[in-house]
């Protein structure tokens, strides 16, 4: 029997994003495909280092709050090793707002959602070689939009087009900001979706099923970890342990 895939997620942090709703779409999106999926509202399930590096997949529901620095290596280190990390919204990429090294493996940091909740605008799917968004097409929502500043070395898969309401950003040129990426972390593989202020949003069928491949994507990384690290000949073999002076 093929052992079941494990899955992680860890809830918590400001509550107006509905964690413990979008944590609970999540696990069922998860067993429904199979994974034998944890679900926890502590940090501290970051503690047990060897345990994270055992799983296929890490998905965290955390906006804001702190996070110490040994549990944000923990997390790091187990990415880097071919564990998945996979996450939505202010859920991944605006978790702990001081830790760098946090950003640094996410690909992105939330900086503003120009006219807040309830703005209208198109979700672009940008065609590329990867299969995870394949077949599904552009469509608008009704919620915040995202602005971040990110990690150019990210693949965008969706972008938005900013600005739509008025703001101090809106004298500058139009730009399109990233909705959906996925990057490398070590031989882990990353993926972020903007979308998912409340979980009304994580429900539409578009974003539910952009989440589930993203999961399933991020998830399969494992099995390829150790060729790929052969294959960079022990590049970053040792591990990146962050900025001494992101750890103070």
């Amino acid at each position: 029997m093929t052992k079941a895939k494990q899955a992680l997620i860890v809830w918590g942090g400001w509550l107006g994003h509905e964690p413990e709703q979008v944590a609970a779409i999540f696990r069922d999106v998860l067993e429904s495909e199979g994974f034998a999926v944890e679900v926890s509202d502590t940090l501290q399930s970051f503690a047990d280092a060897e345990k994270l590096k055992r799983l296929d997949l890490i998905v965290p529901v955390w906006t804001m709050g702190q996070i110490e620095q040994e549990l944000a290596r923990n997390v790091s280190a187990a990415v880097q090793s071919g564990v998945g990390l996979a996450g939505c919204h202010g859920g991944m990429c605006d978790a702990f707002r001081t830790n760098v090294d946090w950003q640094f493996m996410t690909g992105g940091q939330w900086v503003a959602h120009p006219g807040n909740d309830g703005v209208e605008y198109t979700v672009r799917i940008k065609r590329s070689s990867s299969p995870i968004l394949q077949g599904i097409d552009d469509f608008t929502v009704k919620t915040e939009q995202y602005y971040l500043h990110v990690d150019p070395a990210v693949e965008v898969l969706a972008t938005t087009r900013f600005p739509v309401v008025p703001g101090p950003h809106s004298l500058n040129k139009a730009v399109d900001m990233p909705v959906v990426w996925t990057k490398r972390w070590g031989v882990g593989r990353v993926y972020y979706c903007s979308l998912g202020h409340k979980a009304d949003i994580i429900d539409m069928p578009q974003v539910k099923l952009m989440m589930r491949r993203g999961f399933l994507w991020a998830a399969e990384g494992k099995r390829f970890a150790e060729a790929e690290q052969a294959a960079a000949n022990g590049a970053g073999a040792a591990g990146y342990t962050g900025m001494a002076d992101s750890q103070q």
